[in-house]
């Protein structure tokens, strides 16, 4: 379970941060917050409420490729928080590791909206919810994963993602 690196994944709001660090706790591995990972361009452009384009996210995946190869290299595991809303993302967050597994907290809009709004300090602004949800695709059959109900608790999700075999 130690060596295993997940992605957790989801559109903004949907409590990526809070289980990734639950999960990564919980393995004993390090945890990797995605959004560190923005350039100053493209937190400019969210915070300006300008959805990210393809573009604008390759730099940003391929830094996140980068961390979830060198963990598999050094054998070890890794949990880290990021979107990964369409499935060339994940693909190529793949590239780094073909065993990565995806654990996608879906929910209603109204839920992810409402803890959006209730976030103090974070860039990314609710206006932005309706792009997220075009751009997801969720996972598809051949993808290693498992899509959890971010209606549970977060330990609860943290339980179903350990169990994923």
């Amino acid at each position: 379970m130690q060596s295993i690196r997940w992605v957790v994944m989801g559109v903004s709001g949907c409590g990526k941060s809070t289980v990734g660090q639950a999960l990564a706790t919980a393995n004993g591995v390090p945890f990797v917050e995605g959004d560190q990972y923005h350039p100053p361009a493209n937190v400019a452009k969210m915070s300006a409420g300008v959805p990210l384009n393809d573009d604008d996210r390759a730099d940003w995946l391929l830094a996140l490729q980068a961390q979830i190869s060198a963990a598999r290299q050094r054998g070890e595991g890794l949990v880290i928080s990021c979107s990964s809303l369409k499935r060339r993302y994940r693909d190529l967050l793949r590239q780094g590791d073909p065993g990565l597994r995806f654990a996608h907290l879906n929910g209603p809009k109204a839920l992810i909206e409402a803890r959006m709004r209730a976030r103090v300090g974070h860039y990314m602004p609710p206006s932005l919810l309706d792009s997220q949800f075009r751009d997801l695709e969720p996972l598809q059959q051949d993808e290693a994963g498992v899509t959890l109900d971010i209606e549970t608790p977060p330990a609860d999700l943290v339980t179903q993602i350990r169990a994923e075999k």
